[in-house]
């Protein structure tokens, strides 16, 4: 297969693999604590939830990363990235083990989510810094491929974490607990992983890679005009209009997301473990999407060119939604999941390469971070029109609609820009 013998290309470099490697332990850590703490508030028997209090909870643990974000990129163009791996994953062990400790004690729930969100915090730091430095670690005939397979690596290895936690959550009743100091366990072996990677490797290039932190925090505002207007330049117009496109797909993801979360809560299953195990199951299926999408945009994108594989994968997600969406059942459902995650992941991959490219590398710190930052307030902004639209059994006709309709919009978009 032509993905095994890309994989096999990229692994002879020393530096991909060992970054690779602190990807795959960091994420699949990311995988195991999220599905910890989705089943502690979404599963738990005894709570009753709902589309609002999902909402909720997303935005208590996304959107301050509207905050964290752009103090991560200006930091991270900053300090040498491989020390925020190691450091970060460290810190996160650390806090996962508070996390832990508080789901065992009689605490306001306040303090629980503000423990989820100090990991949740870090998170952005680490993910922001491993996009930043996969340029320094291939050279730019692979960078295409590099984004193919290293994102949707990590991305696998996150499905992975979680279906470990699914499966440690079913086999053992109330193993909460176990499953976060898993995780805890998971980014303590991503930060020794960091250790292998040489410290200046990764950049970014500065004369000063430790500015005082004052310094850094009020040079904030300014440099992130100067990365804005960096991304706003002509040059860099595609780039500007993928990122806009990314961040809607991302809305629809989030939309779907909670619909599925409330169809496995209430419509799917008579109980809470039943519909677990029918979550573990749309994930593992939307994980297979990911992987199907490393392996169809390298060749596909080269093609078609990155900016038109946005606008099919657009495309297809526009016209597969209202198809299988609007039955409202197991199967096609699941399909849809695998569909969902093929073309947001394919776009995701296109956009990272289009970004990737055409901004220098002093200003991928910060252009990563706002990518972030759109992400997250996307998928909170989903999840808040979600539980406007969702009824209690997860059954929303004009959500799906809604999702098929921005869908379309962005790839109508994009063709007339790729066309231009």
């Amino acid at each position: 297969m032509a993905v095994v013998r890309d994989l096999r290309i990229l692994l002879r470099f020393t530096g991909f693999r060992r970054l690779l490697g602190v990807r795959l332990l960091s994420q699949g850590a990311d995988g195991v604590y999220q599905v910890a703490l989705a089943t502690y508030v979404v599963f738990t028997p005894e709570k009753q939830t709902s589309a609002a209090a999902i909402a909720s909870a997303m935005a208590v643990l996304l959107l301050p990363y509207s905050l964290v974000g752009p103090f991560a990129g200006v930091l991270l163009d900053r300090w040498r990235r491989r020390q925020v791996f190691l450091y970060g994953n460290l810190l996160r062990a650390a806090l996962a083990c508070a996390t832990a400790l508080l789901m065992v004690s009689h605490v306001p729930e306040w303090l629980f989510y503000a423990s989820a969100l100090c990991v949740t915090a870090v998170n952005r730091f680490v993910l922001a810094g491993l996009s930043a430095a996969l340029p320094r670690v291939v050279d730019s005939e692979r960078l295409i491929i590099a984004n193919s397979l290293s994102p949707t690596a990590g991305t696998l290895g996150a499905s992975a974490g979680g279906a470990v936690a699914l499966a440690v959550r079913l086999l053992a009743a109330d193993s909460n607990t176990a499953v976060v100091l898993l995780g805890a366990a998971l980014y303590a072996a991503a930060a020794l992983a960091s250790l292998r990677i040489a410290p200046d490797l990764l950049g970014p290039d500065r004369r000063s890679l430790r500015p005082r932190l004052g310094s850094a925090l009020r040079d904030t505002a300014r440099g992130l005009v100067a990365g804005v207007r960096h991304l706003a330049q002509p040059a860099r117009r595609q780039a500007a209009w993928a990122l806009a496109s990314m961040t809607l797909m991302r809305f629809c993801y989030g939309a779907l997301t909670v619909m599925v979360l409330m169809l496995c809560r209430y419509a799917w299953s008579s109980d809470s473990e039943g519909g677990l195990a029918l979550l573990g199951l749309a994930v593992g299926i939307s994980g297979a999407g990911f992987f199907a999408a490393a392996v169809i945009t390298p060749a596909t994108a080269e093609k078609l060119g990155s900016g038109r594989w946005i606008t099919v994968c657009a495309a297809l997600a526009a016209a597969m939604s209202p198809a299988l969406g609007l039955t409202f059942t197991v199967v096609p459902m699941l399909l849809l999941a695998f569909v969902v995650g093929l073309t947001t992941q394919g776009a995701k991959i296109a956009t990272d390469t289009l970004v990737q490219s055409s901004v220098d590398d002093a200003y991928r710190g910060r252009i990563f971070s706002v990518y972030d930052v759109l992400f997250n307030v996307a998928f909170v902004g989903a999840a808040a029109v979600a539980a406007l639209m969702l009824p209690p059994d997860g059954r929303s006709v004009p959500l799906v609609i809604t999702v098929a309709v921005i869908y379309g919009a962005v790839a109508v978009t994009m063709h007339r820009f790729a066309r231009q």
